[in-house]
């Protein structure tokens, strides 16, 4: 005998043989189990027993009552039998008043050999537990929450990957706040408990993915029970660990083929594609309706399939259909809309990525841009463009959060992050090569000539020159140049090249 059998372990317990209380104290714990067909075989006695009959229940109110009684006088504090939820009221009240837990099995047999289990063979109860694991490992499992849930089944208890943050799949039951607050992280098996629930839990050895535990948990567990749920934990952690390997293998192929996929996208401005629209619909992404679009950028190093796995996490709660894939050094997505969506939908849909921006950025540095609302396979492609100038200003404006949405932008703030991207740079810089003679200072001179509005004088004063000297040096930029300054158009064309070549 190695402690007290807890009602609350044994109701927890798989195979208790569909054992369910019916009357008596709801908190009861015995020091032995006594079994028979019927009264007379229980020949044990003595405090804190639990009588098992292995025979029918008596029909006679006068029956049931006498034999509550008589096993009470004998110190038996439980009684289990088939049948007893159908005792009369006026039994399960005598049950109340005696104060014997009254208890209703479909096998009695099989409690009885749960009973045996818990008290007096935890080598068994831990052996059984190892033969469910193994026999969950049998069923072929599409993936992690697949194989989660087999193992949950067979065992009867929760199961759960979680990391220092929270639960991240879970089957067969849900892990509270509590208990996963009462788990520790540091050591290779963890035993744990949180008001009536406890969990045992191992770390998992995952190459792409550090602080991972499984979980093997429930309620009303007793100490043998959760014993042999740490070693079952054991058990089942390679195969789990084997299968993240497998699930994020898949995931990354499957992102290089969507990113790619919305790279050939794009790169169609809107332009009709079969194989592209073919492709898209095959993956679900709407091109049709309406759209809007998003794009995070990386303000330092980033893995971008672990932001991906964060923002996606977060789309799923936004009203609209969100996709999103990476790109370059971070990732683009939108939202997608069958029917126009009213004003008020629009800015609770951007809300909510701002929203979902705040949380990325607890564990990531990014920057988010927001495009307009736009409508069909062209507006798909503009407002993930608009997105992009946005997430490029947002790179640099902490005041906002490094969130920036294109709505809210002035016309003379795209244009400057038009002149960021790849094809204008190369432009500007070639354009503006012969005024990289002296130093630059021509260069210079003409930027801050643009910037003061074409003023002489203005222009002087700000660089600490003579007028003289700064007429000198713009006619030395039109001769090199071979521009006509006085073209407002070519004006403009200078002033946006030179704020791409020397960005503030």
């Amino acid at each position: 005998m190695t402690g007290r059998l807890q009602l609350s372990a044994l109701l927890a317990h798989s195979e208790n043989g569909g054992l369910r209380r019916v009357a008596g104290p709801s908190e009861a714990a015995w020091e032995a189990v006594a079994v028979g067909a019927g009264e007379p075989e229980l020949t044990d006695s003595g405090a804190d027993r639990l009588a098992i009959v292995t025979s029918g229940a008596p029909s006679a109110t006068w029956q049931q009552d006498a034999l509550l009684r008589r096993l009470r006088d004998r110190g038996f504090t439980g009684l289990a039998l088939t049948g007893a939820a159908a005792f009369d009221p006026g039994a399960f009240r005598l049950a109340d008043r005696l104060g014997l837990c009254l208890l209703d099995v479909e096998r009695p047999v099989q409690l009885a050999k749960a009973c045996w289990m818990l008290l007096e063979a935890r080598d068994a109860l831990t052996l059984s537990q190892v033969r469910k694991v193994a026999q969950s490992f049998e069923y072929a499992a599409d993936d992690l929450a697949d194989l989660l849930g087999h193992i949950a089944a067979n065992l009867g208890v929760g199961v759960a990957l979680i990391d220092s943050s929270g639960v991240l799949q879970e089957a067969g039951a849900h892990l509270d706040e509590g208990l996963h607050a009462a788990i520790g992280f540091e050591s290779w098996l963890d035993q744990a408990s949180a008001g009536d629930s406890a969990a045992a839990s191992v770390r998992v050895d995952s190459p792409g993915r550090s602080g991972l535990r499984l979980v093997l948990f429930g309620r009303g567990l007793g100490e043998a029970q959760v014993q042999s749920l740490s070693v079952a934990a054991e058990i089942a952690m390679p195969a789990v660990a084997a299968r993240i390997l497998i699930d994020e293998v898949a995931a990354v192929n499957d992102v290089a083929v969507s990113s790619g996929l919305l790279r050939d996208f794009v790169d169609l401005h809107g332009a009709a594609d079969a194989d592209v629209e073919r492709r898209m619909a095959e993956r679900g992404w709407r091109t049709g309706g309406h759209h809007i679009g998003f794009r995070v950028v990386a303000r330092g190093r980033i893995d971008s399939i672990s932001l991906l796995r964060s923002v996606s996490a977060g789309l799923s709660a936004i009203d609209g259909e969100a996709h999103a894939t990476t790109a370059g050094r971070g990732l683009s997505g939108w939202l997608s809309f069958p029917e126009t969506p009213d004003p008020d939908r629009v800015e609770r849909a951007v809300a909510a990525l701002r929203d979902l921006h705040l949380g990325v950025l607890r564990d990531f540095a990014v920057a988010t841009g927001v495009g307009s609302l736009q409508a069909g396979a062209e507006g798909l492609a503009t407002t993930l463009d608009e997105a992009g100038d946005a997430a490029r200003i947002a790179a640099s404006r902490s005041a906002t959060g490094w969130f920036v949405r294109v709505d809210s932008l002035g016309l003379e703030q795209l244009l400057l992050a038009w002149t960021g991207n790849d094809t204008f740079v190369p432009a500007a810089e070639s354009l503006l090569a012969p005024l990289r003679e002296g130093g630059g200072e021509l260069l210079a001179t003409l930027s801050a000539y643009l910037d003061h509005e074409s003023g002489i004088a203005a222009t002087a004063n700000a660089l600490g020159l003579h007028r003289n000297t700064v007429m000198v040096r713009i006619r030395r930029v039109q001769e090199l140049l071979g521009i006509d300054m006085t073209d407002p158009e070519a004006r403009l064309a200078l002033h946006l090249a030179c704020r791409a070549v020397q960005p503030r």
